[in-house]
């Protein structure tokens, strides 16, 4: 291994406090907060009822009667959620849900499990937001279809560039688009709750339905796939705990305010959505979603049903917006934890922890491409991962209460017992019904991602013991060395180079690989008549070759044993222009590359700016 290592590379750089006001200023504030972080829950209403009607639909007309009281197993679930991450966010006010109550009460490795089911989660949801929002509107358009993986790419593009700007900055530009999507929602209820009948039924009019026919009897299988079908919409509700950094202070009361904010508003959505599915006996059909028959039967088919569509199209696509604020968050924690490299630790100008942005982008973009802009083949992995987050969160909120016991302890304990059971029995019934259709993927992903967060911490490990990291190092000592810098001219960049080499080292030795007599004889003689007061080797070359000669040379400096350290000190050129580094001739980065791979000397590069 070169020594050429920094201890920049091994340690996560400190960030300073958050003292200042302009910190703040590009943190969010609770409202802030359920626009930036509520993307994904609120966008789930377009497809969470939806799925329970579809499996509901096997049992025909007699199968949809239960739509409404599995939509209310769900909301009960979705209050336990809002309930118990509540908890988690007071508890754990450094953010990371999940991974931080099984960090602290499961043990490390049920914590990499949690953690790697959220990233899992917070990835797919992505690439099913994007692609759901360009199916929405290739249904509008047909005439874009062709060109949905472009159109997935340039909303992953923009929503990308959004939070590279902060997510307070995120979440104003999406505050309208959810506002408005929320609105309609509330409105097609309202005015549907006062219908005696469909105002339209239009936008179903010349479609096939779907529905069973001659089936009259529901079993409980049944009832529990249409469950973990609906329980599709509750994906997002963990993300504002996750990310209690990210808001303003007082942190814990703002993210809390919105956890409680986002769990009320969604399950008024699935409750009136669910009742007015049984009040229009509306029966789901081939090519129209069940959201816009209720538009439909609602509002009409005017231009308040094409509001609700329109909005609806814009927050599936923003809807991604919730895993740029949760995941780079879990990364950065990750990082902390010497899980991931520390580069995801890491946070630039506006609180942006950029690496974690650009990595949730790049995956996201392969997953759009690999699936061709397709969201059917992204569904059947979406929530899995999720509610192995949900079922590890609860049980160690249960074992924290039982540690901890304060006032009303076994309340809370009962509350968070509850919530793991329902959500482990949605677990194993959305992974065993969906497991032939791609769920086994993240069977298998799951246990990969745990294997390959702890041998990233073994190899931060094993570095920090070459580094004697948290113990006294022993004296400080001076040690004879040698600096050695290869040159091919008498320049000013020679110059610069062997005068920062006398500085660092006892000697200076000036190298040059000779490749012709010509020029070396040429090279010679300039030598003599500059007389740096430096000695000039010269290495014979019959290959044309630049880097391995020299590492030769090097390793058989370091054979003699006449020093304590070898340096290699490479002078190069720094443009001015990125477009420049087109010109260079890259000698630098040969002679570099071969002295890490073959050398153990200290390889420095002296960029002189131009």
């Amino acid at each position: 291994m070169s020594s050429a290592i920094s201890t920049a590379a091994v340690t996560a750089e400190p960030e300073p406090p958050d003292t200042g006001a302009g910190d703040e200023r590009h943190r969010l504030t609770a409202l802030g907060g359920l626009a930036a972080l509520s993307l994904d829950a609120m966008a789930s209403v377009a497809y969470g009822p939806e799925s329970i009607v579809l499996v509901l639909a096997a049992a025909g007309a007699y199968g949809l009667g239960f739509t409404l009281p599995v939509t209310v197993a769900i909301a009960i679930l979705l209050a336990v959620l809002v309930a118990s991450y509540r908890q988690v966010i007071a508890a754990f006010p450094d953010g990371g849900g999940s991974y931080a109550v099984a960090k602290e009460h499961l043990g490390r490795r049920t914590a990499l499990t949690a953690a790697a089911s959220l990233v899992i989660d917070y990835i797919l949801n992505v690439a099913v937001s994007v692609t759901a929002g360009v199916a929405a509107l290739t249904s509008a358009v047909p005439g874009l279809y062709d060109d949905r993986v472009w159109l997935c790419l340039g909303v992953l593009a923009l929503v990308t560039a959004v939070n590279m700007r902060g997510i307070a900055e995120s979440a104003r530009w999406f505050m309208a688009p959810t506002a408005v999507f929320v609105l309609s929602i509330l409105a097609i209820i309202v005015v549907g709750l006062f219908r005696d009948a469909p105002a339209s039924t239009e936008a179903a009019a010349g479609h096939a339905s779907v529905l069973a026919e001659n089936a009259t009897a529901v079993g409980a299988l049944l009832l529990l796939k249409a469950f973990a079908a609906g329980c599709s919409a509750l994906t997002g509700v963990e993300a504002v705990a996750n990310a209690v950094p990210s808001f303003r202070t007082p942190r814990v009361k703002r993210a809390q305010n919105t956890e409680v904010a986002l769990g009320v508003l969604l399950g008024v959505m699935l409750i009136g959505l669910a009742v007015l599915i049984g009040r229009f006996h509306l029966q789901p059909v081939e090519g129209v979603t069940v959201l816009a028959q209720l538009a439909d039967a609602s509002l009409g088919h005017g231009a308040a049903f094409y509001v609700v569509q329109f909005s609806t199209v814009v927050l599936l696509g923003l809807a991604a917006n919730t895993s740029f604020g949760g995941l780079p968050v879990l990364l950065h924690l990750l990082a902390r934890d010497n899980h991931l490299p520390h580069v995801f630790a890491l946070r630039a100008d506006r609180q942006v922890h950029r690496h974690g942005v650009l990595f949730l982008a790049v995956v996201s973009a392969a997953l759009l491409v690999g699936s061709g802009g397709d969201v059917n083949s992204l569904v059947p992995l979406f929530s899995i991962g999720v509610f192995v987050g949900f079922t590890i969160c609860q049980v160690g909120m249960v074992r924290h209460w039982y540690l901890r016991r304060p006032d009303g302890w076994r309340r809370k304990a009962a509350l968070n017992g509850f919530g793991a059971l329902l959500t482990g029995v949605a677990t194993l019934v959305v992974t065993g019904t969906k497991f032939t259709e791609g769920a086994w993927g993240i069977v298998v992903a799951l246990p990969l991602m745990v294997v390959l967060f702890e041998a990233i911490h073994r190899s931060y490990e094993r570095i920090g013991e070459r580094l004697e990291l948290g113990r006294v190092p022993g004296a400080v000592t001076r040690r004879r060395s040698l600096v050695v810098v290869p040159v091919t001219a008498i320049t000013r960049l020679t110059r610069d180079g062997l005068s920062a080499a006398l500085s660092l080292g006892d000697e200076v030795m000036a190298v040059t690989v000779v490749h012709e007599q010509a020029e070396a004889e040429a090279l010679r003689r300039d030598w003599e008549l500059w007389q740096p007061g430096v000695p000039l080797v010269e290495i014979p070359e019959d290959h044309r070759r630049l880097g391995r000669p020299i590492a030769a040379f090097v390793n058989k400096l370091g054979e003699e044993h006449a020093y304590d350290r070898l340096t290699v000190l490479i002078p190069e050129v720094e443009p001015a222009h990125w477009w420049q580094r087109a010109l260079q001739n890259r000698r630098g980065a040969v002679i570099d590359r071969a002295l890490r791979r073959s050398t153990d000397a200290v390889v420095c590069r002296l960029r002189m700016r131009m």
